[in-house]
C-alpha cells in the first residue's frame, strides 16, 4: 500500500512530453510511480479530469525578511509554487553588521515595497554572515521549499560600510573580501549571487544602490566565487547604459569561471526594440559559448493603484497627499467634497515628486491611454477601449477627472491598472515572443515583494488560465509547454536536480488542477505583516490540492497546517 496515490488525472510530467491520463503513487516524500494503474493508498485523491502537475519553481521572489518568520508564505504557496527563490535583485539582509540592519531594511523598503516597519518588528536578526542566516531560515518550520542567493548590496554595506551607500569604488581588498564572502555563502547553500545596475531602484531617500554603478572589475572579482565554488548562477538587473559593454564583461565572467549568467528582460514603452536588440546580444553570446540567458515575465509588471496603494495617479499634487493618512472613510468624504476635488484637479503635477520617483513611475501620473481597469476576474491583456483615456472620452470628461471620480466611488477601494513594462503595444505579444525564446527562463513574479503596488505571485496561475485556456487577443501556448517552463527548465537551470518532472525517484511536489475551473480573483489589500504592515495578496480558485515531499499542504484552497518544507541548500537537493 503506497502512502499517497493519485488517481486517474491528467498527468503533464513537467518534461514537455505529452499529457496522458493514469495514477500517480508516493511513498515518504518521493513519487515511486507515474502512469498505469497503482496500487491501494493510505490516502487516495480522485483526479479524474483535473491536471496533476509537478509543483511550480518560482526562481525570482523578494521573501528574504518574510521567510525568516512567516511559515506559509501566501500568496505564493497559493499559487502551487512548492519551491521559491530569493535574494534577487542584489537585495536581502546578509550578510549584515548590527550598525547595519537599519540601512539593508531601507534598501529593501525602496527597492521591493515592503513596508520597513514590518522589517523592523518582523526580522529576529539572529544572524550575521550570510551561512548564519541560511542557518535561520532552516530552523524555522514552514509550509513550502525556500532557497536563497547572495546579494550584493548588503555585501558591499558588510565590507565597506558608508562607502558603499556613498557607491565609491572598491579597492581590490575591498573586492577579495566580497569575494571571499560570496564563496563561502555558496559553500554554504547559496544559489548564486545576484546584483543591481538600475535607475529604478533607489533607497527610501531617493539614493541609488550601493552598488549601482560597480565597476565591472569588481562583478568580475566578486564572480570568480561561483567559478572556484564551481556552483552558483550570476543575475542582475541592468538599465544596459553600454550595451556593448555590459555583454563584453559578461561573455568574460562566462569565460573565466564557466557558470551560467541571467539578466532580467522587459520591453519598455520608451525604447520599444530593446528586449529584441537584447536578445540580439544574447544569441550572439550563446553563439560563442557564453552561457548568458535572459529571465522574463509571463505578463506586463503592473502596477495597482488605488487611495490606499503605495502608489496614485494623484501623487505628485499635494492636496491628494495631504489627505492620504487620514482613515479612509474620512478620507472619502474630504476627498468627494466638491471643492476638494476642483482643487486637486486644478493642481499641477509637483516636478519635486516626480524627479524623486523611478523612471518607469513617472508616466503614472500623466499617460491616461496606459491606465486601465482591471476587472475581476481580472483581464491582464486589456484592449485599449478599457483605458482611462478612451472610457474619459465615451464619458465626455477629462481623464483625470474620470481617474479620480472612479477611484473614490463606492467603498474607496476600487483600483486601476497601469502596465509598467511589457505592454507597449498594448497587448501581450512580446511576451509571448520572449517566452518561446530557448534562450530565456520563466520568472519575475517577485513574490513578497512590491507589497503595496504589485501583486504578481499570481503569475504562475496565469499562465494556465490566460495563456493555456482563455487567451482571445493572440495565439495560446501548449499546455505541456507551459507547465514544463515553469518546473523543469526553472529547476535544472538554477540546479534543483531532484524536482520539477513527475518521475520515480523525485521529490513529491505536486498540484492537482482543476483548470476549468481555474480563476483568479482580483487583488486586494490586507494589513497583516507584522505591525500591521500592508501588502497586496490575490486568492484563486481550482487548486484541488498542493503536495510538497508527498505531505498535502492546501486542500480546496484550505491550509492543511502540515509543514513539510525546508530550506534547500545548492548542491544538496
Amino acid at each position: 500500500m503506497h502512502d499517497v496515490v493519485i488517481r486517474g488525472g491528467t498527468i503533464v510530467d513537467g518534461t514537455g512530453a505529452p499529457a496522458f491520463v493514469g495514477d500517480v503513487a508516493i511513498d515518504g516524500d518521493k513519487i515511486v510511480a507515474v502512469g498505469g494503474k497503482a496500487s491501494p493508498g493510505r490516502r487516495e485523491f480522485e483526479a479524474e479530469g483535473m491536471l496533476v502537475t509537478p509543483g511550480w519553481v518560482d526562481i525570482h521572489t523578494h521573501y528574504d525578511g518574510q521567510a525568516t518568520w512567516d511559515q506559509v508564505l501566501a500568496p505564493s504557496s497559493w499559487h502551487g509554487a512548492t519551491t521559491i527563490m530569493f535574494g534577487n535583485c542584489g537585495v536581502g539582509f546578509a550578510p549584515v553588521r548590527k550598525r547595519d540592519r537599519q540601512n539593508l531594511i531601507d534598501l529593501m523598503e525602496g527597492v521591493e515595497d515592503i513596508p520597513g516597519i514590518a522589517l523592523a518588528e518582523g526580522l529576529k536578526w539572529d544572524w550575521e554572515s550570510f551561512p548564519e542566516f541560511l542557518d535561520a531560515l532552516e530552523r524555522l518550520p514552514r509550509t513550502i521549499d525556500v532557497a536563497a542567493q547572495v546579494p550584493h548590496h548588503p555585501l558591499r554595506v558588510y565590507v565597506m560600510g558608508d562607502r558603499a551607500l556613498r557607491r565609491e569604488i572598491a579597492t581590490a581588498d575591498d573586492i577579495k573580501a566580497m569575494r571571499d564572502l560570496t564563496e563561502e555563502a555558496l559553500r554554504a547553500g547559496a544559489f548564486g549571487f545576484t546584483t543591481s545596475r538600475s535607475d529604478q531602484h533607489k533607497t527610501t531617500g531617493g539614493e541609488l544602490v550601493p552598488g549601482r554603478h560597480a565597476e565591472d572589475v569588481e562583478l568580475l572579482g566578486i564572480g570568480s566565487a561561483l567559478g572556484a565554488a564551481g556552483s552558483g548562477t550570476f543575475g542582475m538587473l541592468s538599465d544596459f547604459d553600454n550595451e556593448p559593454a555590459e555583454f563584453e564583461w559578461m561573455r568574460q565572467f562566462h569565460k573565466e569561471n564557466g557558470r551560467p549568467l541571467w539578466f532580467l528582460l522587459t520591453d519598455r514603452n520608451a525604447d520599444p526594440t530593446r528586449w529584441r536588440r537584447l536578445m540580439g546580444y544574447v544569441h550572439a553570446a550563446r553563439d560563442g559559448g557564453a552561457a548568458i540567458s535572459a529571465q522574463v515575465a509571463a505578463r506586463q509588471v503592473g502596477l495597482i493603484l488605488g487611495l490606499r496603494t503605495t502608489l496614485s495617479p494623484f501623487m505628485a499634487r499635494h492636496g491628494f497627499v495631504e489627505l492620504a493618512n487620514l482613515p479612509l472613510a474620512e478620507r472619502l468624504a474630504r476627498l468627494r467634497d466638491p471643492s476638494v476635488r476642483a482643487a486637486i484637479l486644478a493642481e499641477p503635477n509637483s516636478e519635486a515628486v516626480l524627479s524623486r520617483l523611478p523612471p518607469l513611475n513617472r508616466a503614472i501620473v500623466t499617460k491616461w491611454e496606459h491606465l486601465f481597469l482591471l476587472g475581476d476576474p481580472p483581464d491582464y491583456e486589456p484592449p485599449p477601449e478599457r483605458s482611462v483615456a478612451v472610457m474619459a472620452t465615451k464619458a465626455g470628461v477629462d481623464p483625470a477627472a474620470f481617474a479620480y471620480d472612479y477611484l473614490t466611488g463606492e467603498d474607496g477601494n476600487r483600483t486601476l491598472f497601469f502596465p509598467a513594462v511589457n505592454y507597449v503595444h498594448g497587448d501581450l505579444e512580446p511576451v509571448r515572443e520572449m517566452m518561446l525564446d530557448p534562450a530565456t527562463v520563466l520568472g519575475l513574479s517577485d513574490g513578497g515583494a512590491h507589497c503595496g503596488v504589485i501583486c504578481d505571485a499570481s503569475m504562475p496561475t496565469f499562465t494556465l488560465t490566460h495563456w493555456v485556456r482563455d487567451r482571445t487577443r493572440g495565439p495560446r501556448l501548449p499546455l505541456e509547454w507551459m507547465v514544463k517552463r515553469q518546473t523543469s527548465d526553472t529547476a535544472t537551470y538554477f540546479g534543483f536536480t531532484d524536482r520539477g518532472r513527475l518521475a520515480p525517484g523525485l521529490k513529491a511536489d505536486i498540484n492537482i488542477i482543476d483548470l476549468q475551473n481555474l480563476r483568479l480573483h482580483h487583488p486586494e489589500l490586507v494589513f497583516d505583516l507584522p505591525a500591521g504592515g500592508k501588502r497586496l495578496i490575490q486568492r484563486v480558485d481550482g487548486y484541488r490540492a498542493t503536495l510538497v515531499s508527498g505531505v498535502p499542504i492546501f486542500e480546496d484552497g484550505v491550509e492543511t497546517g502540515a509543514r513539510p518544507g525546508k530550506l534547500v541548500r545548492a548542491g544538496r537537493s
